[in-house]
């Protein structure tokens, strides 16, 4: 066990180090060589348990195959911000925004607005990328906190994803488990509701002091039509993208077309940014549309020299802008590859059951185990199918429907994903949203709240159905 522990070791004095010089830039490269340390003392692991570097290899490789998927999301996230900036979709969002959204009540409201997109699409991450890109915009327009703001949007997006029958973790959980997928969902309004009504209590009650005033947003709305052409017909990259994901088209096609469509729309109404854009970078430029629309998928927007606030609020996206959070996600994903094919990781929760002596501690031990495998296998599904696995003959010995375990794999492996900045979920939410996962997991209520909700409901025998009675609130 300690041996096992060593590595695990290593990763937390090497992180809390790299925090310890670098402050909010750890994120930007130091983290990234703390995981390849700590992969590499892993690895010595394995060896010395007899492994050979083929079998290490191929965990790691199987590791990083799966985080293919979301890291091509991620840069088409990427390219969607920058074409949706240039194409006038973001700003036109941020100009109707901000006079149908209130600062007194923006942040519940946000949580809420995310919660039932996410809950008709399914999708917290395509939620984060669309949506939550235009609520981010409205906050700093509003000087409110960009912090709040994002744990906001998070708790919301993850609401609606945690119910909706369209989500992929929600299917994933009712599958590793066996258990019918409407009744999973069903028994997780139990903890669910709850927490997110909490959430939208507190969120009530934040304070929106030192918020913008309504000639602040005037002359940032002025700024907006100076440099854009606003009208409705912005905002349809925005419907298409409902629409296609109403459609149950997958995320990864749908933004990449998404991607593309802004570059038409920016081509038709936004002819002149394009191509300052492109004449600023290239004043020689043969073909300074064609340029300007590709500058905008791989670099993001810049505005012209001047522009004060606009530029604060308006400049980012493009390919580039996601290249070092898919460097944290592959370093993370090959250290979560090395603990999963040594063993630690199985041995880690094997101990983590041994402390077991009722139903709240088996609750308690389900909860802990998906926050451990969310930190050391940087992936919400293999926290999601790990401890689905190896827990349910815990709740089957003690006479508990699994529907519990799904639930609180729910609550706790879902939840926590996004409070990791090494996990894929905390990497892509902190570079999609433009603030860093410590900054804005104070605020992810819901997140917060869920996981508490379901030890409590464990120990006091709250909605803990037997195997035989599935449960309805």
């Amino acid at each position: 066990m300690l041996l096992s522990l060593a590595p695990i070791a290593l990763l937390v004095i090497l992180l809390s180090t790299s925090v310890a010089l670098f402050g909010s830039d750890a994120s930007y490269g130091p983290n990234q060589v703390a995981l390849i340390i700590a992969s590499a003392a892993t690895m010595l692991v394995g060896w010395r348990r007899g492994m050979s570097w083929q079998a290490l290899q191929d965990g790691m490789v199987a590791a990083i195959t799966v985080s293919i998927m979301p890291m091509m999301i991620l840069l088409c996230v990427g390219a969607l911000i920058g074409s949706w900036i240039i194409s006038g979709t973001v700003p036109g969002m941020i100009y109707y925004g901000v006079q149908l959204l209130d600062p007194g009540f923006f942040y519940a409201a946000s949580a809420i607005i995310c919660a039932l997109a996410s809950l008709s699409l399914g999708s917290s991450w395509t939620v984060a990328g669309t949506l939550g890109i235009g609520l981010m915009g409205i906050a700093t327009t509003y000087n409110l906190s960009p912090a709040i703001t994002a744990g906001a949007i998070i708790s919301g997006a993850y609401f609606g994803d945690k119910l909706s029958p369209l989500s992929d973790t929600t299917n994933l959980a009712a599958a590793a488990v066996g258990v019918d997928l409407f009744e999973h969902i069903k028994n997780m309004l139990w903890t669910t509701l709850p927490a997110f009504l909490a959430a939208l209590v507190i969120f009530s009650f934040i304070g929106s002091e030192g918020a913008a005033t309504p000639e602040n947003i005037d002359e940032i709305r002025a700024a907006l039509t100076s440099q854009f052409t606003i009208s409705p017909w912005v905002l349809s990259p925005l419907a298409l993208m409902l629409a296609l994901i109403y459609f149950r088209v997958p995320a990864y096609p749908a933004i990449l077309i998404c991607a593309l469509s802004g570059t038409l729309y920016a081509a038709a109404f936004q002819t002149d940014v394009v191509r300052a854009l492109a004449l600023a970078a290239h004043p020689d430029s043969p073909a300074p549309l064609i340029q300007g629309l590709w500058m905008a998928l791989f670099s993001g927007y810049q505005s012209p020299e001047g522009m004060g606030e606009l530029s604060k609020l308006l400049d980012k996206g493009g390919l580039a802008s996601m290249l070092n959070t898919l460097f944290l996600i592959l370093t993370a994903m090959t250290f979560g590859g090395m603990l999963d094919s040594t063993g630690i990781l199985r041995q880690l929760l094997d101990q983590v059951l041994k402390s077991v002596k009722r139903t709240g501690d088996l609750i308690l031990a389900t909860v802990c185990g998906g926050v451990i495998t969310n930190v050391l296998a940087a992936d919400q599904f293999l926290a999601i199918t790990l401890p689905g696995r190896l827990f349910s003959p815990a709740y089957d010995d003690r006479g508990l429907s699994r529907l519990s375990l799904s639930r609180t794999l729910e609550d706790s492996a879902t939840l926590t994903s996004v409070l990791v900045p090494w996990n894929t979920c905390g990497a892509f939410m902190a570079a999609t949203l433009g603030v860093a996962t410590f900054e804005y997991a104070p605020y992810a209520l819901f997140n917060l709240i869920c996981p508490v909700l379901a030890v409590i409901f464990g120990y006091l025998m709250i909605a803990q159905p037997r195997a035989t009675t599935p449960a309805t609130p």
